[in-house]
C-alpha cells in the first residue's frame, strides 16, 4: 500500500503527539503536519550580522526607500552638540534632528532613563495603566492651561488626533460639515489628513482623488486678519442646496503654528492670533496650536503660544518632548479634554514606559537646569551674531527672525544661491544647518548649547558665505 506523503507525515506527527516524550502539543504537531509546504519551505533566516555593511550608503541606495534627499554623511556617534560620521570628522550640530534632541546626544540623564526603563517595562499597550504616563501627562498639564493629554508616536500624529478631535467636537454641535482653517505655508505632517491641513500645495501632488484632498480644510494667508474674518464668515453660511438636505456647514477649529517653521520661520503676530481666540469663542469653534517643533522650550518659553498671550483649547507637541525618543501628545483644555471617550482615539504605542520615561527626563532636565533661560540668552547671541554677518552680507543675507533657539536667517533672491546650498556650504565647514523653504536657512541647535558653540557656529557660517561670495564674484 503506497501512503500519500502528507498522509505519512499526518501518522508521525500524530504518534509523536502522543508519545510520552513529545515536545510540541498535540494541537500545533497537526496543524504543522497537516501543511507539508510550510515544513518544507521556511527559509532559515540571515542574521544582520551576517548583511554587508561595509557601504552604508549602498544599503540604502539598494534598501530603503527614497522618501528623503540625504546628504553624504553617515554619522555613528554623537555628544551634546557635536556629531562624528564614520570616518572620524566632528560636525557642529545645530539641527538636532529637526529641532528634536534638546539635550543633544548621549545626554547622560536621558540616557540611564531610557535604559533603566527597558531594563523593567517598555510597552504593555494602553489596556492597563502605567506610572510614566500618568506622570507625564500630569507633568505636561501642570505646566500649561492643559487639563489632559493623548500621547502617540509622532507630531503627525498628535496634530491627527487633534483635527479628530475638533470634528467630533463640532459633531456634538450638530454641524455635519465641519470646517477647519489652517494657514497658507504652514506645515502640520505628512498623514493624508495632516498633509491636507498643510497648505502648501507641493505636498498635495499624486495624492488627492478626483483633484481633492481631505474634504473639510480652508486655507487663509497666515498674519492677515481680515482674511480670516471674511473666511470664518463664509464658512459659516451653509450652502442652499445643502442646508436643504440637513446638512449644516460650520467652523469646527482654527489650526495654527504659533510660529511657522518649514514655512520660513515665520513668528505669528498678537493680533492675528487674538482675532483666531475671539472667532473660536464667538463661534463654539477649537482653536489649536501646532507646538510640535516650536514647543517644549524652543521658543523660550515651554509652549509657542506663550509668546502671543492666548490659551488654545488644544496644543500639539512632539519632537522635543522625548529628546530623540518617538513620542507625542495632544493636549486639551477645558470641554475640549473630555471630547473623545473610550474607542474613539488610541495608538498602540503611544505613551509606552520607555517613550514616557524619556519625557520625564526631557522635563526633569529642563525643570532642574533652567533650560529656558538658556534658550533665552542663546537665542539672542545667536540673533545678534547673525544680524553682524547680515550686515557684512547685504546681497547675500536678509532678515533674522525667529524665536529663542529657532531662527531662521533669509536667503536674498538675488544672493546666486538657495538656502539648500547654503547649508551644503557650511557642512563642508563642519556646521550642520537646515534650510525652511527654499529661501531661509534655518538654525536649531540643541537646548543645551553654550556660548562657545553659538560663536563656533557663527564662525563657521560666516566662512561659509565668504567662500560662496568669493567663488561668485570670481566666477566669469
Amino acid at each position: 500500500m503506497h501512503l500519500h506523503p502528507s498522509t505519512l507525515l499526518l501518522l508521525a506527527a500524530t504518534a509523536a503527539a502522543f508519545s510520552p516524550s513529545h515536545t510540541m502539543s498535540r494541537h500545533s504537531a497537526l496543524s504543522v503536519a497537516t501543511d507539508p509546504t510550510l515544513v518544507s519551505s521556511t527559509p532559515s533566516l540571515i542574521p544582520p550580522s551576517k548583511i554587508d555593511a561595509s557601504s552604508v550608503a549602498s544599503l540604502f541606495e539598494e534598501r530603503v526607500q527614497k522618501t528623503y534627499g540625504r546628504y553624504p554623511i553617515t554619522f555613528v556617534e554623537g555628544k551634546g552638540c557635536w556629531l562624528v560620521d564614520e570616518e572620524g570628522t566632528k560636525y557642529l550640530d545645530f539641527v538636532s534632528g529637526i529641532a528634536t534632541c534638546a539635550l543633544g546626544h548621549a545626554n547622560p540623564e536621558l540616557t540611564e532613563a531610557v535604559s533603566t526603563q527597558m531594563t523593567k517595562l517598555h510597552h504593555v499597550s494602553n489596556l492597563y495603566y502605567t506610572p510614566q504616563q500618568a506622570k507625564l501627562a500630569a507633568w505636561l498639564c501642570e505646566n500649561s492651561c492643559a487639563d489632559k493629554a493623548f500621547f502617540c508616536n509622532s507630531g503627525a500624529e498628535s496634530n491627527e488626533a487633534a483635527i479628530k478631535l475638533a470634528r467630533r467636537h463640532a459633531s456634538n454641535r450638530g454641524i455635519t460639515d465641519p470646517v477647519i482653517i489652517t494657514a497658507e505655508q504652514s506645515f502640520h505632517g505628512r498623514t493624508l489628513a495632516t498633509v491636507t491641513a498643510t497648505a502648501q500645495p507641493k505636498y498635495h501632488k499624486g495624492f488627492t482623488y478626483g483633484g481633492e484632498m481631505v474634504r473639510g480644510f480652508r486655507y487663509t494667508p497666515y498674519n492677515d486678519v481680515d482674511a480670516l474674518k471674511r473666511l470664518v464668515e463664509e464658512i459659516n453660511e451653509t450652502p442652499e442646496e445643502d442646508a436643504k438636505a440637513g446638512r449644516k456647514r460650520g467652523l469646527a477649529a482654527i489650526m495654527l503654528e504659533p510660529l511657522q517653521g518649514e514655512g520660513g520661520i515665520r513668528p505669528g503676530t498678537l493680533e492675528f492670533f487674538a482675532t483666531a481666540r475671539k472667532l473660536c469663542d464667538e463661534n463654539g469653534a477649537l482653536l489649536i496650536c501646532d507646538e510640535v517643533q516650536v514647543g517644549m522650550g524652543r521658543s523660550g518659553t515651554l509652549w509657542g503660544h506663550q509668546q502671543l498671550n492666548i490659551e488654545p483649547d488644544v496644543f500639539t507637541s512632539a519632537k522635543a518632548l522625548g529628546g530623540g525618543v518617538p513620542i507625542g501628545a495632544m493636549m486639551a483644555r477645558g470641554a475640549a479634554a473630555d471630547v473623545f471617550g473610550p474607542g474613539d482615539h488610541a495608538s498602540t504605542y503611544g505613551g509606552n514606559p520607555l517613550a514616557c520615561a524619556a519625557g520625564l527626563a526631557v522635563a526633569e532636565y529642563f525643570s532642574e537646569h533652567d533650560v529656558l533661560s538658556n534658550v533665552q540668552e542663546r537665542g539672542q547671541q545667536l540673533s545678534a551674531g547673525l544680524e553682524k554677518i547680515a550686515t557684512r552680507y547685504p546681497s547675500v543675507l536678509g532678515e533674522v527672525r525667529g524665536w529663542g533657539l529657532l531662527k531662521g536667517v533669509v536667503i536674498k533672491e538675488d544672493a546666486g544661491c538657495t538656502a539648500a546650498e547654503l547649508v551644503g556650504d557650511a557642512m563642508k565647514e563642519g556646521l550642520l544647518l537646515v534650510a525652511a523653504g527654499p529661501s531661509v536657512v534655518r538654525f536649531v541647535p540643541p537646548l543645551i548649547v553654550n556660548n562657545e558653540e553659538i560663536d563656533e557656529a557663527l564662525v563657521r557660517f560666516e566662512k561659509a558665505i565668504e567662500k560662496r561670495v568669493a567663488s561668485t564674484s570670481s566666477s566669469p
